[in-house]
């Protein structure tokens, strides 16, 4: 005779059938760790504007799959090649130029492998979200794409994303960026080794020296005359705020 069983209660199933679900959604990564845990991202800067991190990965290696939760702005250091592999896509493989700028909306998670000889740097800032720190991301600028020449500067403006505005500059030894106005705060990232001059209205001229890779954030509200007091090129990326 066969023994009868009693029947297991369904309610012990939902939980293993919720977590095979969530196991295999697509673009889910359950063992992704958060950026701020990913070794080769380092803080650099947070504000209630941004969090910037400087990212090297050596020569053929890679990071540990990690989320990018917000939207960010990368600029690149250096020429790279690089497989980006982003958890429920196919990997990719990407050539990037020194002081390319490219924006990424967030909600992904990812791994970088480095397939280049050389290290792979790049200046990663998180968008952070709006809040009552500053005004809705529904600004208009007066130009969001273009190339002005400059008195031996140019400005390209890249693009406008959430509000915010990325150009990036060039500037000759002895250069000048006419007087122009900051209303709200930007963030500069140097690409190659800085030695500026800021002649701020009414207060004077102040130097600004910066190594190829860092940051600086400056704060709104400035009317300034930017000249190139270096003996070599100078070429920066700013991100622009509201």
């Amino acid at each position: 005779m066969l023994e009868s069983r009693p029947m297991k209660q369904p309610w012990l199933f939902f939980p293993l059938l919720v977590s095979a679900l969530v196991t295999a959604a697509p673009g889910v990564e359950p063992s992704a760790v958060e950026i701020t845990d990913e070794p080769h991202h380092h803080l650099a800067l947070q504000n209630n504007h941004v969090r910037a991190f400087k990212l090297e990965v050596a020569p053929h290696q890679n990071t540990l799959m990690h989320h990018h939760r917000q939207d960010c702005i990368f600029v690149t250091l250096g020429p790279a090649r690089f497989e980006n592999d982003v958890a429920g896509k196919p990997p990719t493989t990407l050539k990037l130029l020194d002081g390319e700028t490219r924006f990424a909306p967030g909600g992904f998670a990812h791994l970088v492998k480095n397939l280049s000889d050389q290290p792979f740097r790049n200046i990663t800032i998180e968008l952070m979200p709006d809040d009552t720190s500053r005004p809705k991301r529904e600004i208009k600028w007066d130009e969001e794409r273009g190339l002005r020449i400059l008195d031996g500067a140019t400005q390209d403006i890249l693009f406008v994303k959430d509000g915010v505005r990325a150009s990036e500059l060039q500037m000759n030894p002895g250069g000048v960026i006419p007087k122009h106005h900051h209303p709200g705060p930007h963030l500069v990232v140097a690409v190659t080794d800085l030695h500026l001059r800021s002649a701020v209205e009414g207060k004077g001229a102040t130097t600004v020296q910066l190594q190829a890779g860092e940051i600086a954030w400056v704060k709104g509200g400035t009317t300034h005359t930017v000249t190139n007091a270096g003996r070599q090129n100078a070429r920066f990326v700013i991100l622009e705020f509201p």
